[in-house]
């Protein structure tokens, strides 16, 4: 682990970009009822009930030392999981491999 944190700490190098990926299910809800509103000396009461509108796939590819950052949301997880690679690929086009 402590190698793995040794990459953070290197200087930025274009040549040899730190680039980091996540992808996240998630489900996406709406509410069934309205929300009663806030009226003085009460709080916002929210019903627990929910209806399922599906899911989405978020892809998150970014360099931290460069400040660069795509995210990208499919609505199925693609067969390929190499989804990030592609989408950061073209930022670092003059990029070596360590």
């Amino acid at each position: 682990m402590e190698r793995v944190l040794d990459v953070y700490k290197r200087p930025y190098d274009p040549l040899y970009p730190v680039v980091c990926m996540d992808e996240s299910p998630k489900q996406l809800i709406s509410e069934t009822k309205v929300p009663i509103p806030v009226s003085p000396g009460h709080v916002a009461k929210h019903d627990y009930e929910y209806r399922r509108c599906g899911v989405c796939n978020i892809f998150l590819a970014s360099e931290p030392l460069a400040g660069k950052r795509i995210v990208k949301v499919t609505q199925k997880k693609p067969k390929w999981t190499g989804l990030p690679l592609l989408m950061i690929s073209p930022v670092n086009t003059r990029a070596q491999k360590k």
